[in-house]
């Protein structure tokens, strides 16, 4: 018996009926010879690690635009927030851990440069629309590994399509991701607002905190107990009627006093009118693209490959582009 034999056998022991087992997976689109070290779902949380867009991740927005300071998050540190609650609902609940933490590692690939700002930006562009979770999904399947894809197992593919939006997961471990996300975000803008002198703590209404709790640590531990222990006796992932609906009061006071704050937001037009530019002159200027993209465009139409070279690229990146295309180089004499 292989060690991935072992730990599949050792799933159905411990694991929850409602937990989705790794020897049970609808498999990838590409079928492939099993590791004999690692589950399917293990060998997924790899592939996302060492993949090109989840390094990106670290110079991508999360709500605040090139803050000046060192701990505010980036979309990569809202990932790993997001993976270590998903993780932790998931061992209370008996589910799957490594399915559980691939969709999280994988959930945000497909955001934009400058948070959702550019995402409104190319849905605005992009013929038929764009939402971060589909360009997450076609990250792993289409764009990764020079056009290959990472092949990843149906239901990972799954969970990160729909840890957001109306299509619901399957999956008890996709179900819990959505909420998992929610969390993080939540509180970790709310201690990035805080630091950043937008809001103060006793700015939220009491009526919130006195379900949740007054500090990030006693909101995410409350909201995390709370998952568990509802969804134990309801039978499927869900949050208590309290919870949720304090949850999602403390989601509409952020949206009104942070997320639409124009102390917050005053620098977005301008990335958003820097995106704008930059897809008009790959447009017009294909030759301009990188070889991959110009792949895709051959294949999916030049809209398409446009919306991924953008997307794909970080802040950093993004602002260097717009400098090579708009701003004249210096001139000197060789």
């Amino acid at each position: 018996m292989t060690i991935r034999e072992q730990t599949e056998r050792q799933e159905t022991q411990l694991l929850s009926p409602h937990a989705c087992l790794s020897a049970e997976s609808r498999g990838r689109a590409r079928p492939e010879p099993p590791c004999p070290v690692r589950t399917c779902f293990q060998r997924d949380i790899d592939r996302i690690i060492h993949s090109k867009s989840f390094r990106r991740l670290r110079q991508k927005t999360q709500v605040f635009l090139q803050p000046e300071g060192d701990h505010y998050r980036t979309r990569l540190t809202h990932t790993l927030e997001v993976t270590r609650i998903a993780r932790t609902i998931a061992r209370g609940l008996q589910l799957n851990e490594d399915l559980t933490e691939a969709a999280a590692l994988g959930h945000d690939l497909g955001h934009t440069p400058f948070g959702h700002a550019g995402e409104r930006v190319l849905d605005e562009l992009l013929p038929g629309g764009f939402a971060h979770n589909e360009q997450s999904l076609r990250i792993v399947d289409r764009l990764e590994k020079d056009g290959m894809g990472l092949n990843l197992t149906y239901e990972v593919r799954r969970a990160i399509l729909c840890h957001t939006g109306e299509d619901q997961p399957e999956t008890s471990e996709g179900k819990l991701l959505r909420l998992a996300d929610k969390i993080a975000y939540i509180n970790h803008d709310i201690d990035d607002a805080i630091r950043g002198g937008i809001i103060y703590a006793i700015d939220i209404p009491i009526s919130i905190s006195e379900v949740l709790g007054f500090t990030n640590t006693e909101r995410i531990n409350s909201l995390v107990v709370d998952i568990i222990e509802t969804s134990a006796r309801e039978g499927t992932v869900m949050q208590s009627v309290p919870f949720h609906e304090a949850m999602y009061s403390l989601r509409e006071f952020m949206f009104e006093y942070v997320y639409r704050s124009p102390v917050a937001k005053g620098e977005e037009g301008k990335a958003q009118d820097l995106l704008r530019r930059l897809f008009a002159y790959y447009m017009s200027h294909p030759d301009k693209l990188s070889s991959e993209a110009q792949e895709i465009a051959q294949e999916d139409g030049r809209a398409r490959a446009v919306c991924d070279y953008i997307a794909g690229m970080t802040d950093e990146y993004a602002l260097e582009k717009y400098a090579e295309a708009f701003i004249p180089a210096p001139w000197s004499v060789k």
